[in-house]
Parts: structure tokens; sequence; C-alpha cells
């Protein structure tokens, strides 16, 4: 029964196709799209990800020769401009890096803290994405008593809302972004990892399924678990200044303070790009703005190739 109200509720609020064909009404649905439920406007990646899906809906229309043409493409509306790169406020240095990690294994009671301790140092020391990280499982990693490990990522658990699994669960398992279902990502790791993860297994132990980390109850970890955590873990790491700054704001700020890293030692990019799982182009378009000296390295070769 609710169901069919629904449906009919749908039948009479909604336009009719033929109506898309008038680039008033599409500028309507543009502009409304623009904003949030509250009227204010949405962010800019907001707006471009839900034009791309009215796009995608009017050209299925068109392929079904509902519509002669795809109406967008009639008007003249630029969405807001998406901000791409990383901001350098944002990263953290190597110090700072090792303080908040150590910060961390002391919020909360019942080990708390402990428990996420090592799975931030895998955001920090080998890129990984949050989603990538909490379905880290023992059979991925190489861990060796002594050098260099390594990780293989080939699954990410990003959290999403439940009314869009097929399972009902907050955290839905999938391929690697950028990259196709079935591909591996292999990321070196230093030996300070190595040693953090072994002592984490030694402490914690593995769920059943072999995942690192886990909640109290063996579940997947949630975003506002460990969010929660380190931002408890910013008010003992940091300054007053800093902790109200955009400094290491979100965890996934350690992912972006392990890339700027590596670029600003020299690792070359398409290295980089590997291990963080980005395009090359991506990556340094991206990151742009957080590499260190190299404006001045500019300045040197143009000041050099000019005349005295």
């Amino acid at each position: 029964m609710e169901s069919k109200q629904a449906l009919r509720w749908l039948e009479g609020a909604s336009l009719d196709l033929t109506d898309l064909n008038e680039t008033k009404t599409v500028r309507l649905a543009l502009d409304t799209l623009a904003l949030r439920l509250d009227g204010k406007p949405a962010s800019a990646n907001t707006v471009r990800r839900k034009r791309a899906v009215l796009h995608a809906v009017l050209e299925y229309a068109v392929e079904l020769e509902e519509l002669p043409s795809n109406p967008v493409h009639k008007v003249k509306w630029k969405p807001p401009k998406t901000t791409e790169t990383v901001d350098p406020r944002v990263v953290v240095n190597p110090r700072q890096a090792e303080a908040l990690l150590a910060a961390v294994a002391s919020v909360g009671g019942r080990g708390r803290g402990r428990r996420l301790q090592a799975m931030f140092a895998c955001m920090y020391y080998a890129a990984l994405r949050p989603g990538e990280t909490v379905a880290l499982r023992q059979q991925d990693c190489h861990l060796p008593a002594t050098g260099w490990g390594r990780i293989l990522v080939d699954v990410s658990r990003p959290e999403v809302n439940v009314q869009w699994t097929d399972t009902g669960d907050a955290h839905e398992e999938r391929g690697l972004k950028h990259r196709g279902r079935d591909d591996v990502r292999p990321v070196p790791i230093p030996p300070k990892l190595v040693r953090i993860l072994r002592q984490h297994i030694e402490e914690f132990g593995v769920a059943e399924d072999g995942r690192l980390f886990r909640s109290e109850r063996g579940g997947v970890v949630a975003s506002t678990a460990y969010t929660e955590v380190w931002q408890e873990a910013r008010k003992l790491a940091l300054t007053p200044a800093q902790f109200a700054s955009p400094l290491a704001r979100r965890p996934y700020d350690l992912r972006h303070a392990a890339v700027s890293l590596w670029l600003n030692v020299g690792v070359p990019a398409p290295d980089v790009a590997e291990r963080a799982g980005h395009g090359v182009d991506v990556l340094l378009r991206v990151y742009a703005k957080c590499l260190d000296g190299q404006q001045e390295i500019a300045n040197m070769r143009i000041e050099d190739a000019l005349p005295a």
C-alpha cells in the first residue's frame, strides 16, 4: 500500500519527460542540484557528481529515443569550480606524524586508541586510504623480522549508507579506486611499519577473516569511531593553534602527508603513483602545492638561463 501511494505521489509530482526539451526546465534542474536540502549551496564536488548523474540519465533517455538529444547541452550553465589540489596546510611533517600516532595510543580506556594506532600508521607509512586500511588482512601482509615488508592491497571497504548496499552493511567491499576489480596494488612498507603491524597482531590478534583492524565486537571499524579517536589525539599532540588549524584535521590527511613526503624526498613520480594508487598526471596535479622547494629550483634555472 505504501509503495503504491509513493508511486502515485511521484506520478503527480513529476514532470513529463517532454518538458525537458525546454531549456528553462533544465536550467531549473541544474540550479536546484547545486543546493542542499536546507537551501544553502552544495559543495563543488557534490554538484559535479549530481550533474554527472543527471547527464547520464538524460543520455539514457536519448538512447531509448525518448528525447531527440541531451537537453543539458543546450544550457550554458557552469558548475562551481572544484578544488583538486591538496591544501598544504593539512600536511604534517614526519615529527608531527609520529607525535600524533603516539598520542592515538593514549586515547580512551580499554585500549580504545591502542587498537587503532597501527591502522593510522598504515595511512601514514603506506599511504593507504581509510577504506583500504579497514579491509587489510594478515594474509595481505609480508612482515619479515627485519627490513622492508610489503602489503598487497586488493580490496577496499568504504563506508556507505546502508540503504544503498545489497547486504545492509555500512561497509561495502569494492575493488581498488581507479583500477579493475581484480587488480592488486603492491605497496612496500618501511621497517617501522612492519614492527608496528607485527606488534599489533601479537597484542590484538586478527578477525576470523584475517582482518587486522576490528571493533571491540569484531566488526569493521566505523569511520565515526576512528575519527573520534583521531580528534582526541590531535588535542593531545598539537598546540591549540595547530588544533584549530586544518593541520591533519582528517585521518585521510595522513595519506596526503605520506605522498607529499615521498615526492619531496625525490622518489620518482611513477613510483609514488604506483604505491599510492594514482595515475601520474592526477598525482602531480593533486599534490602540486605540496612540493616544497620546487619553486626555488625553477627560479634558479630561470635565473641561470637569463643573461647577467
